[in-house]
């Protein structure tokens, strides 16, 4: 595997990790876990960059005039990059509901 499918790949991995982490999060903030949620958040943020970057490295190709060819794959990665970060917005939005209702 390399070129295109390889950087999908990678881009989907580090999503799907982050993706993961984020639903934990709302989990152990759903216990009661607060501290254990925000370290999941903060460390599904961090992958989550990893896959922003490798991202950011194709639209930055393109824009230099260097052609991406459109495969399934890349819209199943960016598909998967979007799902990733609204996951982020969601579950930092439960872990402060949570923690207002335990109060």
């Amino acid at each position: 595997m390399e070129g295109l499918e390889l950087t999908c790949f990678q881009i989907i991995s580090a999503v799907g990790t982050a993706r993961s982490l984020y639903i934990e999060a709302i989990q152990d903030a759903k216990e009661g876990k607060f501290d254990d949620a925000k370290a999941k958040i903060k460390e599904g943020e961090e992958v989550f960059v990893e896959g922003h970057k490798v991202h950011a490295s194709l639209v930055q190709k393109e824009a230099n005039g260097e052609p991406i060819n459109f495969q399934l794959l890349l819209l199943h990665a960016e598909d998967q990059l979007m799902s990733a970060e609204a996951f982020s917005i969601i579950a930092k939005e439960f872990i402060d509901l949570y923690e207002i209702m335990k109060k």
